[in-house]
């Protein structure tokens, strides 16, 4: 069972049934899903969690789905890597990265979609729908296609186009829109007043949608022994996956799983040419400024972030801190991170590494702390970004005189 206990505003913490509700009728504030703690407790256990499934649904007790008829695509569960060679290249004793480069559609989304549409089926709702920088899309139309729904993914028509091969051939709708994704998500909430039966998966049903990048918390600390880490580094679009990193440490604190209360230093990571929660948290500013997105970090490119003010308040709590980084620093971490642990992040990635190693140089992260990145995308999906920078080492004809002469001449540089 869900051991949901309602929705409730997080601004006047008005209170609302478990229905496809996002935005408080009395403030406008946005709902999220709260829950009975002290049941979870008496019902969830480290042995419990060990013996469930290697997918995200081994936390199912405090995920808010009902029964176990889950939409999942054996999502989750993803590796924690060590990461001594970068660490050793930025300073860092004790570092490791969360890979979900490795989830079915290649991105952490597909934690967050196989909630929102096994919540959607359970409140009976018939199509799945979002609005999306790319990843989204792909797990949408991916878990749709599983499920027998059928789908609208809407997009700006700009995105990378491996993202929009891998939407469109999950044989769903793509929708491109002549827009930026501000303007993709406005069209989104119209809609999603206007089709009752749609489940748009980050508006109508993003409270539920939310929870499910919970498990990159949950994951982590039971990845570590059932421990929290020190300090973690959280890409940031809409801020959401950081508010819900946040979250997640500290639940499994107030059910029982770990010994002692969890003080994660949280940082958020921005690119410069989208970094409106950056910017705020760098200027001292308790408000986000709206921009208009001009980065090679497409997944991140969110210029009005909903969840941006909460993401700034977790980060300002904790004792972290935010950087942005520019798309040339962006494409040299994806470089970094590749060469150093055999991991190919797309260019949100990149934005993760780069501001890493930005705050590790302002002492922003400690070299002793225990920190974790998250490493959120697929490099295949963003290519493009390298398209000046990789490619051959040498073109030879076809002889061993040829490969030989290279071969030497590279030897005498060494």
């Amino acid at each position: 069972m869900a051991f949901v206990q309602s929705l409730k505003c997080r601004e006047c913490h008005k209170t609302y049934p478990i229905e496809a509700l996002h935005v408080c009728e009395y403030c406008f504030g946005p709902l999220e899903v709260a829950y009975d703690y002290e049941a979870i407790a008496k019902s969830i256990s480290r042995e419990k969690i060990e013996h469930g499934p290697a997918t995200i649904w081994r936390y199912a007790d405090l995920l808010p789905v009902e029964g176990t008829d889950y939409v999942s695509l054996g999502v989750g569960y993803t590796p924690l890597v060590k990461a001594e060679n970068l660490g050793k290249e930025l300073g860092l004793s004790d570092l490791w990265l969360k890979n979900d480069t490795v989830n079915p559609t290649g991105s952490f989304k597909d934690r967050v979609v196989s909630v929102a549409l096994s919540k959607a089926r359970e409140l009976g709702l018939k199509v799945a729908a979002c609005a999306s920088t790319g990843n989204l899309a792909n797990s949408v139309a991916a878990h749709a296609a599983w499920a027998g729904m059928e789908s609208y993914v809407f997009i700006p028509a700009n995105l990378e186009q491996a993202k929009i091969i891998c939407t469109s051939i999950f044989g769903g709708n793509v929708i491109a829109i002549d827009g930026n994704y501000d303007d993709v998500n406005r069209l989104c909430a119209e809609l999603a007043s206007e089709e009752p039966t749609w489940a748009f998966v980050n508006v109508n049903v993003r409270a539920y949608y939310s929870e499910g990048s919970k498990t990159l918390a949950y994951e982590v600390a039971e990845q570590l022994g059932w421990q929290a880490p020190d300090h973690v580094v959280v890409p940031v679009g809409s801020g959401s996956q950081l508010t819900k990193i946040h979250k997640g440490f500290n639940e499994l604190y107030k059910v029982g799983l770990l010994e002692e209360e969890p003080h994660v230093r949280i940082s958020g990571a921005q690119a410069a040419g989208c970094s409106p929660v950056a910017t705020a948290f760098q200027s001292g500013h308790d408000y986000i400024k709206p921009v208009k997105p001009d980065t090679i970090a497409k997944s991140l490119a969110i210029g009005n972030p909903a969840d941006g003010f909460y993401a700034l308040d977790v980060v300002r709590k904790t004792g972290g801190g935010f950087g942005s980084v520019t798309d040339q620093e962006v494409v040299e971490a994806m470089g970094l991170l590749a060469r150093t642990e055999g991991i190919f992040a797309e260019t949100a990635g990149g934005v993760t590494i780069a501001t890493l190693a930005r705050l590790v140089n302002e002492g922003v992260v400690r070299p002793e702390e225990k920190v974790v990145a998250y490493i959120t995308g697929n490099g295949l999906k963003t290519v493009e970004a390298l398209a000046d920078t990789e490619g051959p080492t040498y073109v030879i004809q076809p002889t061993l005189e040829a490969f030989k002469k290279v071969y030497e001449s590279q030897r005498s540089h060494q």
